[in-house]
């Protein structure tokens, strides 16, 4: 049976992989952005030792309070008064050294993974075409967003308290072994009982949480799809449908999250039984010795107070390997995307004062897209666009038209063939520099969630006022963003969707002309809009065509009759190149084919 795309994955044997010498060493790689702010590290740690060492000290003094309360004190310790001052003092320090460890603490994990983050971005930010493809935009978001949040929470809480709990009990043994080693030794036969079982019960409880974690990831995509394509969900009236889907994936959820409750209840419930039954049986042979006059009353009670120091310190060390376990798997994570190669960027070329004259050729030119390496889409393409030329690409779809144009951008390595600008090859020009000379206006325009004025502005990010308003002119756009109160400082709202597809459209435009680019690319820019859109925009779009070369990319063949040259693909190639009048001149011919059909299907809607 097909699996349904909102099923969690298994737990795989990735998932339950051990911390190994070879893991923690990778994960090692990650501390170069601690390194920076070692002295606050160091610092803290400083802090943590000191707050550790005096809480240790608070069941000696409470000790010997009781001791002297029934007149067995001696010297310093023989007087209450002295004593309770001094474990006032204590923990006053303590509060203090415990404030600026965690805030000493707290500013390196922050300062740590805010660059994490920024270096994350400006990875993923360079990534190539090929790379997106592959990867879901949840999955890069968690990257640099849960990961990370993982990773500062081991900094910022996990290896501080990692290092108390050892400090704790390498310290309060040493101590309790001085106070008595006979009840010591009693005590501690009572430890190896309460490792199996945190070893037992906290592998099935993280792999419970594991799966528990997986299960509201996969609800999480039902909520993530559903209102990306929420006009999909109700033309169809699948609301339902996706309701049910999301509960379904919630009822899994709870119940993975119920089955790790029961296993942690009974952990914490044996747990308890047994530290709080070793601590009655110290009691009951502390108790013996008291009588015997081997300790004092005093003692016993500062080695029940150490005991159940260093057994909440064992129990604990559990939850740190399982935090270790998910800190180390979210370094994994991350150093993957860190360690992918990026894009070539020579930050010192100055792109600015490189301007193309803009032509551009294909020469001999195969490709298939990395993830379809199995079906080729252009095969031994040849194509010339001369500087200022407007030329047009049609072919039916999935004949490589768009491909043409992303090859130009160079978002994808040839198989085969050559691209040049200028007579050089695309692979040896800068690829900033490259782009930074072809504009794009595309079908679907996807805005950013600022203001008219801000996307405008993306063409060029130091324009002018004027600059704007100019390029808002020319893209026949001004009209209607001066009829919103706010004007420029309109909102478009997520990905644009307070303007209509016309008033995109036209924007992107106005971006375009603002970037002023020598090469130009329309991938059927006015394919989606209705007659009188479709009118502003092309009014707009000969307006930016002017002084460059245009590749117009075009489905409806009406709109590039007055192309300098049309160039028809078919099967990777091209079928037939020319003018409008020349194509159809063409008996049998691909272009007449295509616009007899096109004209066909135009006589039949306006017929009906």
């Amino acid at each position: 049976m097909a699996k349904n795309r909102y099923e969690s994955r298994e737990v795989t044997s990735e998932d339950k992989k051990k911390v190994t010498s070879n893991r923690v060493k990778k994960a090692w790689q990650l501390t170069d952005f601690i390194k920076p702010y070692a002295t606050l590290f160091f610092t803290g740690l400083g802090f943590l030792l000191l707050s550790n060492a005096t809480i240790l000290s608070f069941p000696l003094l409470t000790g010997k309070l009781i001791d002297a309360a029934i007149g067995k004190g001696e010297g310093w310790f023989a007087n209450i008064n002295t004593i309770a001052f001094a474990l006032v003092g204590i923990l006053l320090l303590q509060s203090v050294f415990s404030f600026f460890r965690i805030l000493l603490f707290s500013k390196v994990s922050e300062y740590a993974m805010a660059n994490i983050r920024q270096k994350l971005y400006n990875k993923l930010i360079y990534m190539p075409m090929e790379f997106f493809e592959k990867r879901r935009v949840g999955e890069l978001t968690s990257r640099i967003t849960s990961d990370v949040s993982q990773l500062q929470d081991v900094l910022s809480v996990t290896i501080a308290e990692f290092l108390r709990q050892i400090f704790t009990l390498v310290i309060g043994t040493a101590i309790i072994l001085v106070t008595s080693t006979q009840l010591s030794v009693f005590m501690l036969l009572t430890f190896p009982l309460l490792v199996v079982a945190a070893m037992f019960f906290g592998k099935t409880i993280r792999l419970l949480s594991k799966k528990t974690q997986d299960e509201l990831a996969a609800a999480n995509v039902v909520v993530e799809e559903t209102l990306q394509s929420v006009q999909v969900v109700k033309v169809f009236t699948n609301e339902k449908l996706e309701t049910e889907r999301y509960k379904s994936a919630i009822a899994r959820t709870v119940a993975n999250a119920l089955k790790a409750a029961k296993y942690r209840g009974a952990f914490i419930s044996f747990v308890i039984f047994a530290l709080f039954g070793g601590i009655v049986m110290v009691l009951w042979y502390g108790a013996g010795l008291v009588s015997k006059g081997e300790i004092t009353i005093g003692d016993l009670t500062s080695f029940i107070i150490y005991t159940s120091f260093i057994g909440a310190s064992v129990g604990g060390l559990g939850d740190m390997y399982g935090q270790l376990q998910k800190a180390i798997g979210s370094s994994e994570r991350v150093l993957e995307i860190l360690d992918e190669q990026q894009e070539a960027q020579d930050e010192n070329l100055t792109y600015s004062e490189t301007r193309y004259n803009g032509f551009v050729k294909f020469e001999e030119v195969r490709f298939s897209y990395p993830t379809r390496k199995d079906i080729e889409v252009l095969k031994g393409l040849d194509l010339e666009i001369y500087p200022g030329q407007k030329i047009a690409i049609v072919g039916q779809s999935g004949g490589g038209k768009t491909t043409i144009t992303q090859l130009l951008m160079n978002f994808y390595n040839l198989d085969s063939g050559k691209i040049s600008v200028d007579n050089k090859s695309i692979a040896d020009l800068p690829l900033f520099e490259l782009r930074k000379n072809i504009g794009l206006v595309p079908q679907e325009v996807l805005l950013f969630g600022g203001t008219i004025r801000e996307n405008i502005a993306y063409g060029k990010p130091d324009a002018s006022e004027n600059e704007i308003l100019e390029a808002a002119r020319k893209a026949n756009a001004l009209e209607f963003i001066n009829a919103f109160p706010e004007k420029l400082d309109t909102i478009v709202g997520e990905r644009g969707v307070k303007l209509s597809g016309g008033q995109r459209q036209r924007v992107a435009i106005a971006r375009a002309i603002l970037k002023n680019p020598p090469i130009l690319v329309l991938d059927e820019a006015t394919s989606a809009l209705d007659s009188e859109s479709e009118n502003l925009v092309q009014v707009a779009l000969n307006e930016l065509m002017k002084n460059r070369t245009t590749i117009i990319i075009a489905h409806r063949l009406s709109t590039i009759r007055d192309a300098d040259k049309i160039v028809v693909l078919q099967h990777g190639k091209v079928a037939e190149s020319g003018t409008h009048q020349e194509l159809i001149r063409i008996e049998k011919g691909v272009y007449s084919n295509l616009l007899r059909i096109q004209n066909e299907h135009a006589n039949y809607f306006e017929a009906v």
